[in-house]
């Protein structure tokens, strides 16, 4: 296990204590999460993406996304659009909220987003990403960063035309996804790519992309030469990637727990219903863990879900007593 505490990492103007951060996740990035990752050594967190629309006009959904706690930090709040002014209006609300800073999706490939010209789609028209980055940094006074793929497809990887207008436009770091949009999360992260890109980079790079453990993650950072690696489906029912640490059962019941009740806290009874998608992942690869996860995906109280975990826990027992 490495210890990152000794020794700062710089992104341009932001400084972090570990190197393995985590990536920003529609439905899953929310404020629990980002509490638990950030107790188990994630270098920062970062919003779920947020429309610079919905900031500038003041949706009250997507003011429930600007909020965080205290121990979420490092956070960045991610935001995403295609319109100069708007996007500069949004970072400048954005900073009021006193995010350590803030991040450009250039990268989300969902069709709703970049059928309107907007996340990976921005890859397209370099010029137009170029100016959205520069006013955006020139509109506030914590640091900006940008999270970007390869290109939009194959036959379009301008990465480096794209490193290089982010450069110019002044932003401290750049996270890179190692696929191209075309290929959404298919295939394999190109980290090859991401390294070449680190290489020749003026700005610090965050490789991202099946970064599935501790080890592989500690891999991919010293291959790459990136100041930094970004952790996103890996840490889902796994918050210990950020760690290395290999928690026991009990640990990993207990954790579990308290994800719940900090959903719960933030979204009453409906917390529990968010948490499934969590829930399956925590207990997956365990012996009677299909079993249970039927029941867990259709248990709506807490006192319920407590009960399927304590007989699971108590049937794991059962089998390491008796094997």
């Amino acid at each position: 296990m490495e210890n990152f505490e000794e020794k700062r990492i710089s992104l341009g103007r932001l400084r972090i204590a570990s190197p393995l951060v985590l990536a920003p996740m529609a439905g899953y990035t929310d404020s629990p999460f980002r509490r638990i990752a950030r107790t188990h050594g994630a270098g920062f967190t970062v919003t779920e993406l947020i429309s610079a629309e919905g900031i500038v006009r003041g949706n009250a959904k997507t003011k429930k996304l600007l909020i965080f706690t205290e121990s979420e930090r490092p956070i960045g709040i991610q935001i995403f659009g295609n319109d100069v002014n708007v996007m500069e209006t949004a970072a400048q609300i954005v900073e009021t909220f006193l995010p350590d800073f803030i991040d450009i999706n250039m990268g989300c490939c969902a069709p709703k987003v970049c059928n309107v010209g907007m996340g990976a789609a921005l890859l397209k028209d370099v010029t137009l990403l170029g100016k959205i980055a520069k006013k955006v940094v020139r509109a506030v006074h914590v640091p900006v960063s940008a999270k970007i793929r390869l290109g939009w497809d194959f036959t379009n990887l301008n990465y480096r035309e794209v490193i290089h207008a982010l450069e110019d436009s002044g932003v401290d770091f750049i996270t890179v996804h190692g696929r191209t949009r075309s290929q959404m999360f298919s295939g394999k992260s190109d980290w090859n790519a991401i390294s070449q890109i680190a290489s020749f980079s003026k700005v610090p790079i965050i490789g991202n992309g099946d970064i599935a453990s501790y080890a592989e993650a500690i891999a991919r950072l010293k291959e790459s030469n990136c100041a930094a690696v970004m952790i996103g489906r890996g840490a889902i029912g796994n918050p210990w990637i950020f760690s290395g640490k290999l928690p026991t059962f009990e640990e990993r019941i207990k954790q579990i727990i308290h994800h719940i009740d900090l959903m719960i806290s933030m979204y009453g009874e409906y917390g529990i219903i968010l948490m499934r998608k969590h829930l399956v992942k925590y207990i997956h690869g365990f012996r009677g863990a299909a079993l249970f996860r039927n029941q867990l995906l259709h248990a709506k109280e807490r006192n319920e879900v407590i009960f399927l975990l304590q007989q699971m826990q108590d049937e794991y027992i059962k089998y390491n007593v008796t094997a």
